[in-house]
């Protein structure tokens, strides 16, 4: 019970901080959150928050488990941050394809931090995983504007 009510007060009170952001601008959240990119992109939080929450009897904070985690959820969160700029006359865009870039572009750059802590920046590695983060950034970009 106590994990189904953590997980759903960060929801509500993490997605709650994103329609403020929006109402402050003007902007009409409510064609942005029922667009299939953001239920893409909840999705993905809720299985995030769901496994730090798990974890986080296990884990310490400083696990790169969870440090990975709460990245890859930062991440997510700056993506909803660009969505909720998104008019609600362009909410077309916002497809199931678009969720999954994003979701897929979190997953990128938390591994991309993690090589970070262990490697130099002009480590091969690093490079790929940099080069890979900018293609699914510039995809995002064609799409979003």
């Amino acid at each position: 019970m106590r994990l189904k009510y953590s997980v759903l007060l960060l929801l509500l009170f993490g997605c709650g901080a994103h329609v403020a952001r929006a109402q402050a601008r003007d902007v009409d959240p409510g064609p942005i959150r029922s667009s299939a990119a953001y239920a893409e992109i909840l999705l993905r939080k809720t299985e995030l928050l769901a496994d730090i929450e798990s974890l986080s009897a296990d884990y310490t904070e400083s696990n790169p488990k969870m440090i990975d985690m709460r990245f890859e959820l930062a991440s997510l969160d700056r993506s909803l941050e660009k969505m909720f700029m998104v008019k609600p006359t362009e909410t077309a865009r916002l497809t199931p394809a678009l969720g999954k870039l994003i979701v897929r572009r979190a997953s990128l750059d938390a591994e991309l931090n993690r090589l970070n802590r262990s490697y130099n920046k002009d480590h091969p590695e690093v490079k790929r995983a940099r080069r890979r983060l900018e293609i699914f950034d510039s995809a995002i970009k064609e799409i979003l504007g």
